[in-house]
């Protein structure tokens, strides 16, 4: 923000002062920086042993950095500083044990104290993002807080604040006045349990959670080839598609509201950290974990994966229904999520062919998000890319090549396994003998663990991996399970992927108001609402039953996992727009929301053959949502 002063500004990073606990504070004067849009998106992205603070140096990066090192917890991701004081939790660090938060609003009975978030509404010196600052001091009749991208000249020696607000005391009511003009302080969070004088977690009007059909003029457009048959992945896309096609009418796109984004976005952060917590007690519990029907020999290296690498998560997608009734959660795709090239590539292609499409392109940062992410990560400089011979898989391979490479990462896509082989010292090595020691993979964990069940564990003193087998034939368990090599995504993501979660979930967080009521077995509750049957580890829909509360069947599919556990989840299903059920698919990049596509089907289940239909961002102020 423009500092309202005639000192000298300094330069961009430059260091201005410490905060209580050592915490510093730096200089976020953009009109500094040479060359800033040479930069890309990971350039200004902050991370602190691995955790994400924020971008440099703005606000938000800043209270998360100080909550981080002075409490050890962390805020979710949110796009505006203004968001925070929609958020209910902080993750605790150290255990992913998610902490409450409570909001006070500005004239609240609830006094400031030091450590609080202090939160202004967007408008004014704070258009459109809003700002977060930290109270350092609480006095009589003021408030010292620290801040960024406020101030942008050195702190006077000693001092730990960068401004005093005047602190008033009406009516037994606390009230916090700003020094700039034209701003709006909405109030200060505390992590605390005590709700008393607390306000209640906002909610989106229900029209703004509507999902609208709009049809665009039919001009020929997508008559002919639309995509560039140069670009190797765009050329595979229409190999695997049979042309240029996304869906069964490319004259037809959805719109979801900006007030739906933000609502998403916020559930998508907040159910990751939700799953993280759940997985957290998985892990530390026998009697849960013997739920899932992981192959028991694994649990040691699965608690090892959870302990070591926890956040090495690269993208993930959770499946969500949305429509006037709200927002539930279906389920938490950890482990193999697709949809990325579609989202972040093959729908804004489709945009600019259909014409003027007014709105914005909800994957339209998908593909720097994920090399942001990847930049960060603790992938060696080679990554290979293992991929089932499947034509979908294919491109989304290339996807993710692409994604490497703008991250400055070399790596080759395998297709299957044949080319693979061990060298003379039982080495793992690709066809130009290369060492196989980092991995991206399209497979299922699940896939691998079907073939260490067949293996009959009491034969050996571990899991049975083959290293030089006379047969020279290469496993999936003999690469994903090899101790040496680093697996993305990692082992540990089979936990939150599993359906059994699902009723971990609703036992840790009853009646949340994104999830559903889902147990082992059916209850009262369920019949009474109507239920989802599902296999705890299929896929793509498979072998899927929808029960009403009537016991009447609304839709079942088949498939191969009609042999596995269930779990049965409430009854809600998709809203229908137009012909078709449409659902959410958000993907998580880092543990953070990175975009949204939407999948359709003609009935209830959606399915690995099902359309991805374009979506587009508008205003609330648009006629469609502006009631």
């Amino acid at each position: 923000m423009s500092e309202k002063s005639t000192v000298q500004h300094a330069p961009f990073g430059t260091l201005l002062g410490y905060a209580p606990g050592g915490v510093a504070i730096y200089s976020s004067d953009y009109d500094s920086l040479k060359n800033a849009d040479r930069l890309d998106d990971s350039s200004f992205r902050h991370y602190l042993d691995k955790e994400y603070m924020g971008y440099k140096w703005q606000c938000v990066e800043f209270a998360r950095r100080f909550l981080y090192l002075n409490y050890g917890t962390i805020l979710t991701d949110v796009r505006m500083a203004y968001e925070i004081f929609s958020l209910r939790y902080l993750r605790q660090v150290v255990n992913d044990n998610l902490l409450p938060l409570q909001a006070f609003a500005n004239g609240s009975k609830r006094p400031p104290q030091k450590g609080a978030l202090l939160i202004w509404q967007e408008g004014g010196e704070f258009i459109e993002t809003g700002h977060v600052a930290i109270i350092t001091q609480v006095l009589s009749d003021k408030v010292r807080i620290a801040e960024q991208n406020v101030i942008h000249h050195p702190l006077p020696k000693g001092q730990q604040w960068t401004r005093e607000l005047p602190l008033q005391q009406l009516d037994g009511k606390y009230f916090i006045q700003d020094t700039l003009q034209d701003t709006e302080l909405l109030g200060w969070m505390i992590q605390t349990n005590d709700t008393r004088y607390s306000l209640p977690q906002p909610e989106v009007p229900a029209h703004y959670l509507a999902i609208h059909e709009i049809s665009i003029p039919r001009q020929g457009q997508f008559d002919e080839t639309w995509l560039n048959p140069q670009d190797t992945l765009e050329q595979t896309y229409i190999t695997a598609n049979d042309g240029c096609t996304i869906n069964e009418n490319p004259y037809r796109y959805l719109t979801i509201s900006r007030s739906a984004e933000q609502e998403l976005i916020h559930a998508t952060n907040e159910m990751h950290l939700m799953y993280l917590h759940a997985t957290d007690k998985v892990m530390k519990d026998d009697n849960l974990l013997a739920l899932f029907d992981i192959p028991e020999a694994l649990w040691p290296r699965l608690r090892l994966s959870w302990q070591r690498r926890r956040h090495h998560m690269i993208t993930g997608r959770i499946d969500f229904c949305m429509d006037e009734r709200g927002l539930k959660v279906y389920e938490y795709n950890a482990d193999s999520a697709s949809c990325h090239a579609e989202t972040g590539l093959i729908l804004g292609k489709w945009a600019k062919q259909a014409g003027h499409i007014p709105g914005k392109d909800p994957g339209k940062y998908l593909l720097e998000l994920l090399a942001s992410t990847w930049k960060h990560s603790d992938a060696s400089s080679f990554v290979h890319i293992l991929q089932d011979n499947d034509a979908e898989e294919s491109y989304h391979a290339q996807f993710m090549q692409r994604a490497l490479t703008k991250a400055g990462f070399e790596s080759k896509i395998i297709h299957g396994l044949e080319e693979l082989h061990w060298d003379t010292t039982g080495q793992l090595v690709d066809g130009d003998r290369r060492p196989v020691n980092c991995v991206w993979k399209t497979w299922a964990w699940e896939t691998a663990f079907d073939q260490l069940r067949e293996e009959s564990e009491a034969e050996h003193a571990g899991v049975p991996i083959r290293t030089g087998h006379p047969e020279d034939r290469i496993r999936l368990i003999d690469v994903l399970l090899r101790p040496e090599v680093m697996v993305f995504e990692p082992l540990w993501t089979v936990i939150p992927s599993n359906k059994a979660i699902l009723p971990v979930l609703w036992s840790l967080f009853p009646h949340h108001r994104y999830l559903l009521d889902a147990d082992f077995a059916l209850n009262e509750e369920l019949e009474q609402t109507g239920y989802a049957v599902k296999p705890i580890a299929g896929r793509c829909g498979n072998n899927i039953g929808l029960i009403n509360h009537d016991d009447k069947v609304l839709d079942e599919t088949s498939g191969k996992f009609d042999t596995q556990k269930n779990i049965y989840q409430q009854l809600w299903c998709l809203p229908k727009v137009g012909e078709r059920y449409i659902q959410l698919c958000a993907f998580t990049v880092g543990g953070h929301y990175g975009g949204v596509c939407v999948r359709s089907e003609k009935g209830l289940v959606i399915k690995k053959e099902s359309d991805i239909d374009p979506l587009r961002i508008i205003e609330d102020e648009d006629d469609l949502y502006n009631k």
